[in-house]
């Protein structure tokens, strides 16, 4: 199919961007630091980094890595962060001496992390010392030797934490000294990469930079192999499509999406890196009156969110008091945007949200809509250098406005998935397409509208939950004989888990399930609604039908 969304495209969007711009995120961030080093680059909680300090600060880390923790390039490092000043001068450290980055949810669960750092090799972890406890449960089951703790104070010129040296002691205490070489507060480490030099990396396009993991239809979480020409190429890709729209000097945007999470980590950490933008940081994004506050109190051209963040400030009566003159771009993703609030932010904030598509597969920007256009409910055009292709299940080409597997080409596609040949030939067609999993169709101007998902997963506030998962720890109660998760609408969440169970005991409850799955699973993917059913639809295999239960679900409501 010729690329029909081209003849959609704003002015000033070129069709293709120039992947050899860049070698690598090394460059990106050094050439930043260079040409905008007197500039504010992060603020948290009222302190701001400026990208001088920044270029400090990652210089001095990346060299205590290499010269005391004995990193090389290729090594994993796991960061273990919220939205911290620590989390871009951790990032940046590992880019620019070449290590690959692990993103780590702060709120995983002992057998959630233990997986993470067992499968990608993580040798390191920088981690906040709220979330440590979590990390002794497991430690001795990795190959973690390095362990630096950081305070949420560390960088803001707060006392040292002594929490952070209690932390460190009892970590030490917890594993055989042979296994931890170096257990540090941030601070000291800091201090001590002041001393040392960096060593020059030749860090290349087809080097690793992410493990950035997500989970799959089998339910075991697999890390994407993200390389630095991969990231690089969206990072370019997103440039060119807001370039025009913000024309000028770097202005500033609110940054409350997790930055460990593929939307906000390229969409707002390494985009407006590039641009030289000041990047306020939100630590806790539920935390509604901060929030606010930092709205009204920098003035804000970019926000990024998801449906339930939108809907969340929404519903606060504060939210309508800020100021919003500056707001040129309101960037949804993650999750569908319902239209009803889209409608609601635009009355309110008179600003458009612009809706945009992709996974963590490609780095992850694939579909954008047009910025100076009114929410049409598709998820945007095909951004340069990017080719989209509807297929049936043969691999075969549909036509315009015919519903198929949204299929995906671009130099932003992941290399595959780590240790996982397997679940990469699932996703990987001839000619480098990459199948998204999901369903839709693609209009006469070039829009990509997502009509149902291929795949059985569920999008929790713009996160991942994948059955398998969560069915293999609600079956490991001994009162449950079989179960079954779904997807259930939901106002605030987008959706919710829904788990279908078949009892083994006859006096296991609701609460009783739900509690004991909350032992092992992060809070978004434990069940909202357990339903008890004395048998549940099979196929002629025995293979449990998830389909006929969300079909029973939809007529039921």
């Amino acid at each position: 199919m010729d690329k029909i969304w081209l003849k959609s495209y704003p002015p000033g969007v070129p069709a293709e961007i120039d992947v050899g711009e860049f070698q690598s995120l090394k460059e990106v961030a050094e050439q930043s630091f260079n040409r905008f080093a007197d500039k504010d680059a992060y603020v948290q909680m009222g302190r701001t980094m400026t990208y001088a300090e920044l270029d400090a600060k990652s210089q001095h880390f990346a060299a205590w890595l290499q010269t005391e923790a004995t990193l090389k390039k290729g090594d994993r490092l796991a960061i273990m962060l919220p939205n911290l000043l620590q989390y871009p001068v951790v990032l940046l450290a590992a880019l620019r001496a070449g290590f690959v980055v692990v993103n780590t949810n702060p709120l995983y669960t002992p057998p959630e992390l233990e997986h993470q750092l067992q499968d990608s090799g993580a040798e390191a972890i920088v981690i906040l010392e709220n979330f440590a406890h979590v990390l002794q449960k497991v430690i001795a089951r990795t190959k973690i030797r390095v362990v630096i703790v950081t305070a949420v104070g560390d960088l803001l010129r707060f006392p040292k934490s002594w929490i952070v040296n209690y932390v460190v002691r009892r970590i030490r205490k917890q594993v055989p000294r042979w296994h931890i070489a170096r257990s540090r507060g941030l601070r000291a480490v800091l201090a001590d990469g002041k001393r040392l030099g960096l060593a020059e990396v030749d860090v290349r396009p087809d080097d690793l930079a992410f493990l950035q993991y997500t989970g799959g239809t089998t339910g075991v979480s697999k890390a994407a192999m993200l390389t630095h020409r991969n990231v690089v190429a969206n990072v370019l890709q997103a440039r060119a499509w807001v370039r025009p729209v913000f024309a000028g000097e770097p202005a500033t945007l609110l940054t409350p999406l997790p930055l460990y999470h593929i939307f906000a980590l390229t969409a707002n950490c390494l985009l407006f890196l590039s641009l030289g933008w000041r990047n306020i940081l939100i630590v806790n994004p539920r935390d509604l009156p901060a929030v606010i506050g930092a709205m009204k109190k920098y003035p804000f051209s970019f926000f990024s969110g998801v449906n339930t963040l939108f809907n969340a400030l929404l519903n606060a009566p504060a939210f309508a008091s800020v100021n919003f003159s500056q707001l040129k771009v309101t960037l949804g993703g993650g999750m569908a945007v319902q239209a009803s609030v889209a409608e609601r932010w635009q009355n309110v904030t008179g600003k458009v949200i612009t809706q945009a598509w992709g996974l963590t597969e490609t780095s992850p920007a694939g579909c954008i809509n047009r910025i100076d256009e009114p929410f049409n409910g598709s998820v945007g055009l095909p951004i340069p250098s990017t080719e989209i292709s509807i297929k049936d299940d043969g691999g075969n080409d549909l036509s315009v406005n015919q519903v198929g597997e949204i299929c995906l080409r671009g130099p932003q596609v992941m290399r595959g998935y780590w240790n996982r040949p397997d679940e990469t030939a699932k996703v990987m067609l001839p000619g480098g397409w990459l199948r998204t999993g999901d369903v839709g169709r693609l209009s006469e101007g070039g829009h990509v509208y997502i009509e149902d998902r291929k795949k059985d997963m569920i999008l929790v506030s713009g996160f991942n939950v994948y059955p398998n998962e969560v069915e293999a720890v609600a079956s490991a109660h001994p009162g449950v004989l079989e179960a079954a998760a779904i997807a259930m609408p939901d106002e605030h969440s987008g959706e919710v888990v829904a788990l279908f169970v078949v009892r083994k005991d006859p006096n296991l409850t609701e609460a009783a399930l739900i509690n004991f799955c909350r032992q092992s699973l992060t809070g978004y993917k434990v069940p909202k609604h357990v339903y008890f059913r004395s048998e549940l639809p099979k196929s002629n295999v025995g293979k449990i039908l998830r389909r006929s239960l969300r079909e029973e679900n939809r007529s039921s409501t």
